[in-house]
């Protein structure tokens, strides 16, 4: 399927979505109607751009200019993006969507859990993804709720069915507790059960972590982010690279995504971010990626959506086992738990960094 048809159908639950240049060059996914940029920019952009903008929408550190109808948010940004911290928000793609195959989760069976260890210093990941579930191989871990919990969102658009990337989150924790069982999980969820997210959720999810470990005292070794975006340019969106570079001291690691094509996908492609392919033709490639892993036909703890969902009396629509699945999502938490690894023996996030990308 190509991005078009893609939005096409995602347009059903997710209807603000554009395809900039289908099928061309600077094809990518866009929020119609929407700038972003920081939120101590507002005041000074707005004294270029008020004429073209119908209301603010301000947060913490970020803001979202709504444009006014028919104002294209690619060609404003591109006319005034020398001179104000503006840019088009790009929507990012979970990476097991196959742009050539559809791939989706199937059924199988569940292996035996992972270790219930916990390590001593601690090795702390965080998965930017779309929830975890108390699956059983998580139910006992003390770590699953000290944060909060953020299950997964399985049936959005309440049609009895699970949606199309419902339970990526459990799955790519799965992956990371199978090969790194005494990590350390923080997750917050910035992935839709369809798939999507943008720029400014994925950015605001990275502020949050950062703040919360700080508010905690805790040091994040390993963030895991399994979604991406072509943009216009083809350069990474500024608010991404913006808040990834605060994570100084912790290894990046990046699902390089699923389209068989060498255009850089971010964040993946940046200079800072372990890029992880997959060994398969659907894996995106190129300089920019710097390894690959297993990411066709892995099994890993999964939460469905029993089918009885929603009849009356129906006190437990989920059932938890095994899914198998494909894409570079799942390439990346192997990355992630070799790095852990290498961390908790000792190595730095700079000597890890070199070791699993070399």
């Amino acid at each position: 399927m190509s991005l078009t048809e893609w939005a096409q159908r995602w347009q059903r639950t997710e209807p603000d979505l554009l395809v900039h240049d289908p099928g061309g060059p600077r094809e990518c996914l866009v929020r119609p109607g929407e700038l972003v940029l920081p939120a101590d920019a507002v005041d000074s952009a707005m004294r270029t751009l008020d004429r073209w903008v119908d209301r603010v929408e301000p947060a913490e550190a970020l803001a979202t200019l709504r444009l006014r109808a028919g104002v294209g948010c690619v060609e404003l940004a591109e006319d005034v993006g020398e001179r104000l911290p503006v840019t088009a928000n790009h929507v990012h793609v979970g990476s097991p969507i196959l742009l050539g195959t559809g791939a989706v989760p199937e059924p199988a069976v569940l292996p035996p859990a992972p270790p219930d260890e916990l390590w001593d210093p601690p090795v702390t990941v965080a998965v930017l993804d779309s929830g975890l579930d108390p699956h059983p191989w998580f139910a006992g871990r003390r770590w699953l709720s000290e944060w909060g919990l953020q299950p997964e969102v399985l049936d959005a658009d309440d049609d009895g069915v699970a949606d199309y990337q419902a339970g990526h989150g459990t799955f790519v924790t799965g992956v990371l507790l199978r090969h790194a069982p005494g990590v350390t999980v923080r997750h917050r969820r910035v992935l839709s059960s369809q798939g999507l997210t943008d720029d400014r959720t994925v950015a605001e999810g990275l502020r949050a972590i950062r703040h919360r470990a700080m508010r905690t005292r805790e040091h994040v070794d390993v963030l895991l982010l399994s979604a991406g975006c072509h943009t216009i340019d083809d350069r990474c969106p500024p608010v991404l690279a913006h808040e990834l570079a605060r994570f100084t001291d912790a290894v990046v690691v990046a699902a390089a995504g699923n389209g068989g094509t060498s255009r850089p996908f971010w964040p993946a492609a940046a200079a800072d971010v372990v890029a992880v392919g997959a060994r398969a033709p659907f894996s995106n490639h190129g300089p920019w990626v710097d390894t690959i892993a297993p990411g066709v036909d892995v099994v890993s703890s999964h939460v469905q959506l029993r089918p009885a969902a929603g009849l009356a009396g129906d006190t437990e629509p989920r059932v938890y086992g095994a899914a198998r699945w494909s894409g570079t999502s799942f390439a990346a938490p192997r990355i992630a738990a070799d790095v852990a690894c290498l961390l908790r023996d000792g190595l730095t996030a700079t000597e890890a960094k070199l070791k699993v990308a070399g």
